[in-house]
């Protein structure tokens, strides 16, 4: 099957150099038993990917469970992926068949993998290593058989520099890496997936769409796409509707762009290519900092005005620094986490979905800040 047909049979869409190398590792990868990690940004397809891996393997025919590690209670994820015995807890009122027994002769997708607790992430990597798990309130060894695909929208190496992942969890997972990069990497694909969305809403809702005019096309291609795919669906979506498929143009289009199309390049994150992985996930981390300062500078001044330079000094928060008059990554972190807190009044529900994290984190680092 070429690459054409397969993207077609998997839904697929991009002819970006980028994509074109993802689709030739997955066609490498599909057909083995091989564990894969997909990292990349939200929204930018990862499903799709592990979807396609699953669909062009032996196991095809078996069944793909998907799982949310980032969903799930810390107290409950052990019963969730491995199942439990009847007792096994107080509201264990039977047995129950856990995700990984489910999953037997077919594939798990472990999405948001960098959310499972460490206490889990040593059994996980018991299956890994021998297809063996116990049930919770067993001490009996069952077996499985599955292929296992993680997603992450983390930066695992940073994690586990953190102590928040395991090493060996994270070299065992990485056996192939595919890094899918954002939409603002490779606009040439945008056209592509607009034509998609544009006819999977007009044929769900029955409408008859008047088209974009050529300033409504640019203004698509020149937006940063910050949610990636998920938020030019979505868009696409409200726009045929709302606009009942009249033929839109650029003014049209900016009322539902969160933000106006700037110059994004300097802020890009990098694509992986013909770079190492470790080399590339370092990169991401620097310029991530980099971010997270700009994004530290403009929350002081929201929240605490004009503030001078003396006052600066005097703050013992800002003395954590790394020697160079630099602040450390645990102090940005810090700092971006006490200001979300603060603007949504403490609420940590919405300070979470701010910051792109899991409230299970965000729990963690207040915890680890001393921010409670």
């Amino acid at each position: 099957m070429d690459r054409e047909e397969f993207q077609r049979t998997y839904g697929i869409v991009g002819k970006s150099p980028e994509m074109q190398e993802i689709i030739d590792v997955i066609q490498q990868v599909a057909p083995t038993d091989i564990t894969v990690l997909i990292s990349g940004e939200s929204g930018t397809g990862k499903e799709v990917i592990a979807k396609a891996i699953h669909g062009a393997s032996k196991r095809s025919q078996q069944a793909l469970v998907s799982v949310n590690c980032g969903a799930i209670p810390e107290g409950l994820i052990e019963s969730e992926l491995f199942g439990h015995e009847k007792g096994a807890f107080t509201s264990a009122a039977d047995l129950r068949r856990g995700y990984f027994e489910i999953a037997d002769g077919g594939t798990i997708l472990l999405d948001e993998i960098g959310e499972m607790p460490l206490s889990t992430q040593v059994k996980l990597l018991r299956v890994l290593e021998s297809g063996e798990y116990m049930r919770v309130g067993s001490s009996s060894a069952r077996r499985t058989d599955v292929r296992v695909i993680a997603a992450t929208n983390k930066m695992l190496e940073y994690e586990v520099q953190q102590k928040h992942f395991r090493p060996d969890l994270y070299f065992r997972l990485r056996s192939v890496n595919i890094h899918l990069p954002p939409l603002r990497n490779r606009k040439e694909d945008i056209p592509a997936l607009v034509e998609l969305f544009v006819k999977e809403t007009s044929d769900k809702n029955k409408l008859h769409f008047g088209g974009f005019t050529d300033d409504a096309t640019e203004l698509l291609m020149s937006y940063s796409w910050p949610g990636n795919i998920r938020e030019l669906r979505n868009d696409i979506e409200s726009m045929l509707v709302l606009e009942s498929g009249k033929r839109l143009d650029s003014d049209d289009v900016r009322k539902y762009l969160r933000e106006q199309p700037s110059v994004v390049s300097e802020r890009n994150l990098p694509v992986v290519s013909n770079k190492t992985v470790e080399q590339a996930e370092r990169e991401l981390i620097y310029r991530a900092l980099l971010d997270l300062k700009s994004n530290i500078i403009e929350m002081k001044e929201l929240l605490t005005g004009r503030v001078s330079q003396s006052d600066d000094l005097h703050d013992h928060h800002a003395q954590p620094q790394n020697g160079n008059g630099v602040l450390t990554m645990d102090e940005m972190e810090r700092r971006m986490i006490s200001g979300s807190l603060a603007r949504n009044n403490g609420n940590r529900r919405l300070a979470a979905r701010e910051l792109n994290i899991s409230e299970r984190t965000l729990y963690r680092k207040i915890k680890d800040f001393g921010l409670q």
